[in-house]
């Protein structure tokens, strides 16, 4: 299995549908009134932490997603259908950045955490809605909000109570493999793990710790070497760390320093987490130089179990004080700042700017505007009063003017084209 531990996606909620202008016609019901239904709500689009989920591997077959519409209103006062919500499911972990703004969205470290990443556009009301005393027969409606479009990376920090470290080839996949049920790959050359396996080690009151072999590290991994940021960052999370060393290589003594110090360029978060420090294969090692080891370590200021990942030796009494670390020391509390996100519900797209297209013709361009423009009949003199209304409300007939707009100039909105003359005239 390939392991993603970063991603980047493409995401966009739902359009709300548009309101509509209709009529009662019943055949025995005089006058009988404004009749255009709701368009429905777009879709919203929420990320869903998943433990069952390991990787993000899934977003490199597909990384853009997107919420179904609202569906239009309709006459008879039938409103649209809303739009379901799109679930995205991450592994628990995941760390959700805005590619736009650089600020950490959310932190999904819970199974079942919901955030929300981008609301639905609200549906346009019908112009059942827009009638009063005055204006019995409102011939106008109002269109759907639009769609929130964004572009998110994801980042996978893996959550586990053991962070297990060592060299390459040290023993740290047999070990996972003896206590607890996950079968990583397992092979006598360097680098066999290229993926972080987590596997979940029953306590004696019944539950279980996780616990995560992070690949093997090698000098320069906090310089990014090899794939050290990519793995540094699993350790971030976890309670403590335990240390597999290698007791029959060369120097084992200057393999653990090796990793501590890289721990010390990386972070000092993690050089200060606490350590179990493990000497295995001592089945391959006579006891001569084993006691010699041990002494070096001591020497140190180092304590040591002494194990064989092979034979099982020693793996129940260190399994115990894994236990007991487990019980004593708490999760760290998350440092990852998470800002306000407003770009998730931020539906507003009332910019607008003026292009002039030749002397007697200018294009008006926005997304709110060109939606109200959607929903304007041309032959409806009240429609297109309150277009221009609201053309007015939002600046635009002043920039028009400031640009130096005729009567009788063409203003192009959306699919409309209307004839420009100066507003005295509906005073």
């Amino acid at each position: 299995m390939q392991f993603i531990d970063k991603a980047k996606i493409k995401i966009s909620s739902g359009k709300g549908g548009n309101g509509v202008v209709a009529w009662r016609r019943e055949k025995f019901v005089d006058k009988g009134g404004p009749a255009g239904g709701d368009g429905g709500n777009g879709g919203s689009v929420y990320l869903l932490a998943d433990e069952g989920m390991s990787t993000l591997m899934d977003f490199t077959y597909r990384s853009i997603f997107k919420a179904e519409n609202g569906e239009n209103g309709f006459k008879k006062s039938m409103h649209g259908k809303s739009a379901k919500d799109l679930i995205i499911k991450v592994p628990t972990g995941t760390i959700v950045k805005d590619i736009k703004t650089g600020n950490i969205i959310a932190d999904l470290t819970v199974h079942n955490q919901k955030v929300l990443i981008a609301k639905g556009g609200k549906g346009g009301r019908g112009n059942t809605h827009f009638c009063t005393p005055q204006n019995r027969a409102p011939q106008y409606c109002e269109p759907g909000e639009p769609a929130i479009e964004r572009e998110l990376i994801l980042e996978l920090k893996l959550i586990a109570d053991v962070g297990l470290l060592g060299m390459p080839n040290a023993g740290k996949s047999t070990f996972i493999s003896r206590v607890s049920s996950a079968k990583p790959k397992i092979a006598d050359y360097p680098f066999t793990t290229l993926v972080p396996n987590l596997g979940v080690v029953r306590k004696s009151t019944g539950d279980g710790f996780v616990i995560a072999d992070i690949p093997g590290l090698i000098e320069g991994a906090s310089d990014g070497v090899g794939l050290g940021h990519d793995f540094l960052r699993h350790v971030e999370r976890c309670r403590f760390l335990l240390h597999i060393v290698d007791g029959t290589a060369q120097n084992p003594i200057e393999n653990y320093k090796i990793i501590n110090n890289e721990l010390q360029k990386y972070s000092q978060k993690l050089a200060s987490l606490h350590q179990i420090v493990a000497v295995n294969k001592i089945d391959a090692i006579d006891d001569d130089r084993l006691s010699e080891l041990i002494s070096e370590f001591k020497n140190n200021g180092i304590d040591v179990f002494k194990i064989s990942a092979v034979t099982g030796e020693n793996i129940e009494e260190l399994k115990y004080e894994l236990e007991k670390k487990v019980n004593e020391i708490p999760k760290p509390v998350s440092e990852v700042t998470i800002e306000q996100d407003l770009g998730a519900t931020d539906n507003d797209d009332s910019y607008w700017e003026i292009k002039k297209i030749d002397k007697e013709t200018y294009q008006i361009i926005g997304g709110k505007i060109t939606r109200i423009s959607q929903v304007i009949d041309q032959r409806s003199t009240e429609q297109v009063i309150r277009l221009q209304n609201t053309m007015k409300a939002m600046g635009i007939i002043s920039e028009l003017k400031s640009l130096g707009i005729q009567n009788g100039d063409t203003v192009l909105v959306g699919k409309l084209a209307l004839e420009y003359w100066d507003d005295e005239m509906y005073k």
